[in-house]
């Protein structure tokens, strides 16, 4: 494919071993403007970003994301935030309602495409990332080190930093396995073969397969990544967060 500006895109890797060299102010700055640029829910911008450098912040950090990319420099942490509305609505004299599942829902999203934007411009810039889906799995702990308060919940956390590593090209399912025309359609179990293929046969994946001794990768995820057990377990201490932080 002929090199354009959907290349980095087209090319993604995520890094997870950086190099000492610091992401200064000016291009940390420059990074968030970007994401300011993203769309949102009626340009409210309900949503928040920390920069975490220092230690031993940084450290205790990523302890909450399993010791996940400790050479990473710089952790941003973007948060869904209706507290910074309710105080501008507080302000103007202005009842504020936002403290909600709508709202938290919509705020996600808005979080969700300012990140991307943030990470999109971040690889234009030569640095490396990795998202860091534990997040969610350590959100009050997480808000409670950020000194989040209410209406402020962790949603997207990020690894990022000058690579080492070159990072690899993981695969992914193909646009005939997420675009539908139209209405949608439903998979039959040859789609979901055929879809999923590409990630069967992958050769990484298949190693995975035989290091973990399970029948096939999907048992990876259902036995070892994320069982049942967890998710539930997972669930609960999510719920109860948004409950403290005011959001259900």
């Amino acid at each position: 494919m002929e090199s354009t500006i959907l290349t980095p895109m087209l090319q993604h890797r995520s890094i997870r071993r950086f190099t000492a060299e610091a992401v200064g102010d000016g291009v940390l700055g420059e990074l968030v403007e970007c994401g300011l640029r993203a769309s949102n829910t009626g340009n409210m911008q309900l949503y928040s970003v920390v920069a975490t450098r220092e230690e031993p912040l940084r450290s205790q950090l990523l302890e909450q994301h399993f010791g996940q990319c400790a050479t990473a420099p710089l952790v941003l942490t973007v948060c869904v935030d209706v507290h910074r509305y309710h105080r501008y609505c507080q302000v103007n004299g202005c009842e504020e309602g936002y403290g909600n599942l709508l709202w938290f829902a919509s705020a996600l999203v808005d979080a969700s495409l300012f990140a991307q934007n943030l990470c999109l411009a971040a690889e234009a810039r030569g640095l490396g990332f990795c998202h860091l889906g534990t997040v969610l799995y350590n959100t009050a702990r997480i808000a409670e080190l950020l000194h989040c308060p209410e209406g402020v919940v962790p949603v997207i956390a990020l690894a990022l930093g000058h690579p080492a590593e070159e990072g690899r090209v993981s695969e992914r399912i193909g646009p005939e396995g997420v675009l539908h025309r139209e209405v949608y359609h439903t998979y039959s179990d040859d789609d979901i073969r055929r879809i999923h293929a590409v990630r069967d046969n992958d050769p990484f994946n298949r190693e995975m397969v035989r290091q973990n001794g399970t029948r096939n990768y999907c048992e990876i995820f259902t036995t070892k990544r994320y069982p049942r057990r967890q998710n539930e377990s997972v669930s609960a201490a999510l719920e109860e967060c948004l409950r403290k932080q005011g959001m259900l």
